[in-house]
């Protein structure tokens, strides 16, 4: 039979032994300073100058003095002597000096990462599930549904801001966001093979299209998959997309009359592209709510006029006023380019019966509305005048 105990070597009490509590004594300090250990630290490699009676230390490397060959173990400060412990696998400590729990393993102490309270930090950690497992090729993985990144405000001191950073090795390497659907890619955004900002599309996750390429050195937008010419620009460094077009199709390479008709063409095509993009501008001219000739007023008295003079008459008959469009469109520009002006006028009609007066038999000389003459003569003396007019 062992003197010792398998997992802590405590000491036995032998039969018929003398002095037993010597023996006891020293399992209980081998109790005293593994069960619920705590150390003051696990890189010290040389033993402390005044050390508190029942602290104790996981020893670093290289070990000296009274800790030689002791790299790994417990030095445990008791009753004013260093005393060994040899650690066996699975053992605990809780290290005061950084706050972890330390764990030995084979040959070895690691520290372990808990969940971190308000002030300590996770550092190094190989692998971050939340919701889900992470894998070493997505050390990284999250199963939820929504999240939150905010800055840290000024008042908690940080600067109220927030960067997010993603950086690639090199030119040739892939950087961008991946989207999916069903595991499927649809669409990649980033710097994918070279340093440009291109966004691509694909229906089957297999076959991808470009539709927006960025130039880091000039700004200058690609948009790869659009229809394609070739055209040529004047003095003025402007494009005439139609006569590019037209030039293209018509033209006869290296001869002169192919250009020209390609360009007669193209302006024709640039005329119409212009006016049918261009918006068609409308004019309306003025139009009437309601008419009123003049005032129509039951038991009005009529003036007998001798000689000549201007009056205002009194409405005894009219018909409703009817009112009628005309319309006329112009376009723009040379050849038919630009925008287009469409005007609407507006014309009244109305036939109405006014008395004016009793006069004399020559009758009125003229009748006149809105400053404008519509009649004349008309009707025997005494009896006023009727007649249609256009407002």
């Amino acid at each position: 039979m062992s003197s010792n105990s398998t997992n802590l070597q405590l000491p036995y009490l032998a039969a018929n032994q003398a002095q037993k509590h010597v023996t006891v004594n020293e399992a209980l300090r081998l109790l005293d300073a593994a069960v619920q250990l705590t150390v003051q630290s696990a890189s010290l490699a040389d033993p402390p100058g005044s050390p508190g009676d029942g602290q104790a230390w996981i020893v670093g490397s290289p070990a000296t003095g009274a800790w030689d060959g002791w790299e790994g173990e417990i030095a445990y400060w008791v009753d004013g002597a260093w005393q060994r412990l040899t650690p066996r696998p699975g053992w605990r400590a809780f290290n005061l000096a950084d706050g972890h729990l330390w764990l030995r393993e084979a040959s070895a102490w690691r520290a372990v990462q808990l969940l971190p309270t308000e002030q300590a930090a996770i550092q190094n950690a190989a692998e971050i599930g939340i919701g889900m497992e992470a894998t070493s090729g997505q050390p990284f993985s999250a199963k939820l549904n929504s999240a939150l990144w905010t800055a840290l405000y000024a008042g908690d001191g940080g600067t109220g801001s927030l960067m997010t950073t993603l950086n690639k090795e090199g030119a040739g390497d892939d950087l961008g966001l991946v989207l999916q659907s069903g595991f499927v890619t649809k669409a990649l955004i980033g710097l994918f093979g070279t340093d440009r900002l291109r966004f691509s599309v694909s229906a089957n996750g297999a076959d991808f299209f470009d539709g927006f390429i960025l130039d880091p050195a000039t700004g200058v937008p690609d948009l790869p998959n659009l229809p394609r010419f070739k055209g040529y620009t004047n003095y003025d460094n402007y494009v005439g997309v139609g006569m590019g077009f037209g030039g293209a199709i018509l033209g006869l390479s290296g001869a002169a009359i192919g250009g020209m008709i390609g360009a007669t063409v193209g302006s024709v095509v640039d005329s119409w592209i212009v006016s049918s993009l261009a918006p068609t501008q409308r004019i309306e001219g003025p139009r009437l709510d309601s008419l009123r000739i003049t005032a129509s007023t039951e038991g009005a008295v009529i003036p007998r006029l001798y000689g000549r003079m201007r009056l205002g008459g009194n409405i005894i008959w009219a018909t409703d006023f009817r009112e009628e469009t005309r319309t006329t469109t112009q376009g723009g520009g040379k050849g038919g380019g630009g925008g287009r002006v469409r005007t609407t006028e507006y014309l009244y009609f109305a036939s109405f019966a006014v008395a004016l007066c009793e006069g004399s038999e020559a009758g009125p000389a003229g009748t006149n509305l809105s400053g404008g003459e519509i009649g004349g003569g008309g009707g025997p003396a005494g009896q006023g005048i009727t007649g249609i007019g256009r407002i």
